[in-house]
C-alpha cells in the first residue's frame, strides 16, 4: 500500500499534488497541511476529497478530526502532539479511519492500546517535508521494532514513513512493513504521476 502525503512545493500545490498521485494510482491521500488556517485546509479537503471519490480512492487527514468529519474524509492521522486516539475514536466512530505515529515501539504499544487502524513508523531516514523530526531510525531501527511487534503478534499494519525512495521498498516489505507513505519523492521527481506507479509495481512485485 502507498500513502501519499500532500506537500506545497515550487511546482505544486497541494491538489496538483495530489492528482498526480491519484493519476498514477495511488488508492490513499494523507492530506498534511500544517500551520495553515483551518478554513483553508477545509476548502483543500473538499477539493481533494472531490478528486478521491472519483479516482475511488481514500482520503486521511492529517491532526484534525472535526475537519476529517466535516468534510467527510475517511479518516484521520494523528501525531504524537495530536488529540488522543482514543478521544478521536468517541469523537468519530468506528467507520473513521484513524491512524498514529510512532517512533517507538513503546509508541507503537500506546496506539494499538487504542486500538488504531494502522501505524505510522518513521522516520527512515532524514526528510526535509517534515519539521520537529523525531530520531532518525534506520534500516536497524526498524527491523528492531518489527521484530519486537512478530514476538507480540501485533498485527495492526504498519507504514514505514520519512525520506523513503523507491529503492528501499524491497527491503522494507520483506521485514513485514505492510506500506510505504511517501512525499518528497514522488514531487520532487520528473514524472510524479510515473514514479507513483513504479512505487506502486514495487510493493506489489516484493509482496509475499
Amino acid at each position: 500500500m502507498l500513502q501519499f502525503i500532500t506537500n506545497k512545493t515550487d511546482r505544486y500545490n497541494h491538489i496538483d499534488g495530489a492528482k498526480l498521485a491519484l493519476e498514477g494510482g495511488c488508492k490513499w491521500i494523507q492530506l498534511r497541511m500544517k500551520n495553515y488556517p483551518k478554513s483553508e485546509i477545509i476548502e483543500v479537503a473538499k477539493e481533494i476529497n472531490k478528486l478521491c471519490k472519483q479516482y475511488n480512492a481514500i482520503l486521511i487527514i492529517d491532526d484534525y478530526p472535526d475537519i476529517a468529519m466535516e468534510v467527510k474524509a475517511d479518516g484521520v492521522h494523528l501525531g504524537k502532539n495530536d488529540m488522543n486516539p482514543i478521544e478521536a475514536r468517541n469523537l468519530m466512530g468506528e467507520e473513521y479511519i484513524i491512524g498514529g505515529t510512532a517512533n517507538s515501539f513503546e509508541d507503537i504499544q500506546r496506539l494499538i492500546a487504542a486500538n488504531v487502524d494502522y501505524i505510522g513508523l518513521g522516520p527512515y531516514r532524514f526528510t526535509k517535508t517534515k519539521e520537529k523530526l523525531s530520531p532518525i531510525l534506520g534500516i536497524k531501527g526498524y527491523e528492531d521494532i518489527i521484530n519486537k511487534c512478530k514476538e507480540h503478534n501485533y498485527k495492526t499494519p504498519i507504514v514505514a514513513i520519512g525520506g523513503i525512495e523507491i529503492e528501499d521498498i524491497p527491503s522494507l516489505v520483506k521485514m513485514g512493513v505492510n506500506g510505504v507513505a511517501i512525499s518528497g519523492y514522488i514531487l520532487n521527481s520528473e514524472n510524479p504521476t510515473l514514479i507513483t506507479n513504479k512505487i506502486i509495481d514495487t510493493l506489489y512485485e516484493n509482496r509475499d
